[in-house]
Order: C-alpha cells, then sequence, then structure tokens
C-alpha cells in the first residue's frame, strides 16, 4: 500500500496572512510532496510499505540502515501532523489542554514563551513540540527529521521551524514566523484532542 500525500484539512489561503497560500503551496506542495515521493521509491519492495508511518518509525529510528527511510518516514508523519496543528484563531487555549499548562508552567504566557524559546533555539532545522512523557507535559525540540515518536513521547503540538516553513513570508525572521503561529494559528482542539 502506497503512502499518500493527505489532504490539508483548509485551503491554501485559510491561514493567511501569517502563513501565506504561497507558502503553502511550496512547503505542502513540493517539500512534503517530494518526502511521500521519495518514501513510496524507498518502501517498494520491502515488508515496510504494509505497516503504518508510526510503525515505520519505530522499526527504523535507531537502525543506520534505514536512515533515509526513517528520515522520509518522519518527515512525513511530521508535516501531516504539523497540518492539522494549525487553523485560523489560535489564541489562548481551552479546556484540558489549558488546565495542564497552567499547573505545568503556571500561566499560558509562560508556556508561549517558551515555546517560542525552543523555536528560536533548536539550532538549524527541525521542530518544536508540545509532548506528553508519562503524564507530565513538556516542551522539546528535535532536528532535521527527528520526532517524538521515535522517544516514547506523546506529540500534542509540533511548530516547523525548518527555513521551508517560513522563509518565503518571514525570511530569516524565525522569532515573527513564531509569534504569528503561537498567536494566531494553533489549532487547540486538535491539541486537546491528542491529549
Amino acid at each position: 500500500m502506497a503512502i499518500s500525500l493527505p489532504v490539508l484539512p483548509y485551503g491554501k489561503d485559510a491561514l493567511s496572512p501569517f502563513i501565506s497560500a504561497n507558502t503553502l503551496e511550496f512547503h505542502y506542495g513540493k517539500h512534503h510532496k517530494t518526502y511521500v515521493d521519495n518514501l513510496n521509491k524507498l518502501l517498494e519492495g520491502t515488508d515496510l510499505i504494509k505497516l503504518s508511518l508510526t510503525e515505520i518509525i519505530k522499526i527504523t529510528a535507531k537502525d543506520a540502515a534505514k536512515t533515509g527511510i526513517f528520515n522520509n518516514t518522519a518527515q512525513v508523519w511530521n508535516h501531516s501532523f504539523y497540518w492539522q496543528c494549525l487553523k485560523g484563531g489560535g489564541g489562548k487555549p481551552a479546556g484540558a489542554i489549558a488546565q495542564k499548562i497552567d499547573a505545568t508552567w503556571g500561566s499560558y504566557e509562560k508556556f508561549a514563551d517558551d515555546l517560542k524559546n525552543a523555536g528560536l533555539t533548536q539550532f538549524g532545522s527541525g521542530w518544536v513540540w508540545l509532548v506528553q512523557e508519562g503524564k507530565d507535559l513538556k516542551i522539546t525540540k528535535t532536528a532535521n527529521a527527528d520526532t517524538p515518536l521515535a522517544h516514547e513521547q506523546k506529540p500534542l503540538l509540533t511548530i516547523d521551524v525548518w527555513e521551508h516553513a517560513y522563509y518565503l513570508d518571514y525570511q530569516n525572521r524565525r522569532a515573527d514566523y513564531l509569534t504569528a503561529v503561537i498567536q494566531n494559528l494553533i489549532n487547540w482542539d486538535f491539541v486537546n484532542a491528542n491529549l
């Protein structure tokens, strides 16, 4: 069974002006699609083709001979998850996630500052995450294609900090991109559902 590019859960202009249709055209339509195409080529003729992305990630994460498969699988999964983490609206969360954020960080504002700082301090390409580890919430970051799934953590939220996620709209201003996403685009309904 071939891996397919998931359908975006919104139109390409739905995140504008914070993430433009032009950025989504390249990020989703070219970058994400390329990971899907490359992964399908790498999986051809292997037993891994029958497995889910999550299963492939867990099997290949620590196998140096399967680094190419891991990288492409994780990037397909990470991007598919990222699209779900976004929607127009954003702002402060409500529900169970708001209570857990307050219990862990003391306030949403402290959480938002720590999330932004994690994204700013991720050297080079990667991802910033809100994860659940046991009963605890943590902000983590991963380099390149790495994903919390490879580290026994449950992803709740991610922000892509690879340059292709923001360069067309923000050039080298990663801080402005992170602020825009955190203040305006987080899909807290999706985060609550993951919790």
